[in-house]
């Protein structure tokens, strides 16, 4: 009767993990193994070439710069997001009179689809697009840029836009997160004398640690997931300048290269793995020091 009691949450929980085994772990295992081989479309037979495919990926300059824009726009986004995201917050928890409607303002990019957003920001961001007008209509001559076609600040025109995009989100767990903080702790720092940059270091940004590592792992793994922003916006362009992991494995498999493109997703795997295990173990010891 123990063991059975033992094993009854046990029961509920085989189906589950059937389904997902059956749906996640059985394809990415197979498809770890298609990593090796050379499978390719205009083949029928399958050899299997060891690291060959890994080998290429990092010896292609195609390939290297793919990599390179992938951590970039990641990087670019986890540091744009989680700043404007706390500084969004911080100032909307404020007893502000229209703090509801500039919460919805800031949220409302957010449930926008990204074809719709890349329909908007393509004709605003040319050379003769909107914003270079409004930069030199206030003086700004040198500010102007030519935002989608200039190889060098492509992929951060790119990152900057996701930011706008999604940051009100990131602002809206933070709102959360702020709100379940006392403001009994504030009182007392103000008693103590302490400033409000004090209070913010030593109060907020503590309590504030779950809410935090919820919204980082969200925008690494997303930044390191990025496709929808690139595709829509300059589908890898100009040239190869802003390709990214995503665009690649879409272009290698639409190019037949199968194994290729396998061995790429695979890599974009152990990345997003190896970045976002170490560092969510890392949040969360900082978490229950804090």
């Amino acid at each position: 009767m123990k063991i059975q009691k033992r094993l009854y949450s046990y029961y509920l929980i085989w189906p589950a993990l059937l389904i997902y085994s059956i749906f996640f772990v059985l394809p990415a295992l197979i498809g770890l193994y298609y990593s090796f081989t050379d499978w390719r479309l205009d083949r029928l037979e399958i050899n299997f070439v060891g690291w060959d495919n890994f080998t290429r990926i990092f010896t292609d300059d195609t390939l290297l710069l793919a990599l390179k824009n992938t951590f970039i726009f990641a990087v670019a986004t986890v540091v744009g997001k989680n700043v404007l995201g706390i500084a969004l917050a911080v100032a909307l928890n404020m007893r502000l009179k229209t703090r509801n409607l500039l919460r919805a303002i800031f949220y409302s990019p957010s449930i926008l689809s990204i074809l719709v957003i890349g329909i908007v920001f393509t004709p605003l961001l040319r050379t003769e697009g909107a914003v270079n007008r409004i930069l030199e209509s206030i003086g700004l001559h040198g500010l102007s840029q030519a935002w989608l076609t200039d190889p060098s600040i492509v992929i951060w025109t790119i990152a900057a836009v996701s930011i706008w995009q999604t940051t009100g989100f990131q602002m809206a767990i933070y709102l959360a997160g702020l709100q379940s903080i006392s403001k009994d702790y504030y009182e007392a720092a103000t008693i103590d004398g302490a400033t409000s940059w004090k209070s913010f270091r030593h109060i907020t940004l503590p309590l504030l640690l779950p809410a935090i590592n919820i919204n980082v792992m969200l925008t690494l793994i997303g930044g390191l997931k990025v496709f929808s922003e690139v595709f829509i916006l300059t589908g890898g362009g100009p040239g190869n300048a802003s390709q990214v992991f995503g665009t690649i494995i879409l272009r290698t498999f639409g190019e037949g290269s199968w194994g290729l493109g396998t061995a790429i997703n695979t890599l974009l795997f152990a990345f997003v793995a190896v970045i976002s295990i170490p560092l969510l173990i890392f949040m969360r010891r900082k978490e229950v020091s804090e």
